[in-house]
């Protein structure tokens, strides 16, 4: 249970309202909070030009904006925030990074109530807060720990630089005359060059060391 006697506003922003209603069930019983929510990024942002938020439950994936951005946003614009990413993204490197970012912990979306309460205690004492789920990801030798950045072919740049533009497979084999099979075969190659599971953290990474 949270301890503070001042009512503190916690701010949930989700673009998906059954897990809005779901967080907010989930905090009913804790009477410090004045839950507030926000289906995108931009509408968080414009709150915090006249408003204050203690806490926030931040997504990750969000219709607008990218939610590690956005995290880096919110504590240059509001430093004594306390941002806690709620995601179903269990990539190594997206908690590492969202941490970087400035978020105080990490919950997966199959985390507990009691988790839930529990990380938001941590993370209002200053303390890293992590669902259990995450820590074991965390202790885990990292696969995304590379010895130097992943080499890739010149089509491999050619092609990821497409996909991060929002070209489809399809779109690129028609441009680039490939087979859309062979555009597939790229896409694989460079999610295991970069020892990760989805496109999605590939083009973070990619960006972060300048391969496109």
């Amino acid at each position: 249970m949270l301890l503070h006697n001042e009512q503190l506003t916690l701010a949930i922003v989700d673009d998906h309202p059954i897990v809005i209603e779901g967080l907010k069930n989930l905090l009913a019983s804790e009477k410090h909070f004045t839950i507030i929510s926000f289906a995108t990024g931009k509408d968080l942002l414009t709150y915090l030009k006249t408003g204050g938020v203690a806490i926030l439950l931040l997504d990750i994936v969000l219709p607008d904006i990218n939610g590690l951005e956005l995290c880096k946003e919110i504590k240059k614009k509001s430093p004594d925030t306390v941002i806690l990413a709620i995601s179903n993204q269990a990539e190594r490197s997206i908690i590492i990074q969202m941490l970087q970012n400035g978020a105080s912990g990490y919950l997966l979306k199959n985390a507990s109530a009691e988790e839930l309460l529990d990380c938001i205690e941590k993370g209002m004492k200053g303390k890293q807060a992590l669902s259990s789920e995450v820590k074991k990801i965390m202790a885990r030798p990292s696969p995304n720990h590379w010895e130097g950045i992943p080499s890739l072919t010149k089509r491999e740049k050619e092609i990821l630089r497409l996909i991060a533009e929002g070209f489809s497979s399809t779109d690129i084999a028609d441009k680039l005359f490939l087979s859309q099979l062979t555009v597939e075969t790229h896409r694989r190659n460079i999610i295991q060059k970069f020892q990760t599971t989805n496109m999605f953290s590939v083009i973070k990474l990619a960006m972060e060391h300048k391969i496109i």
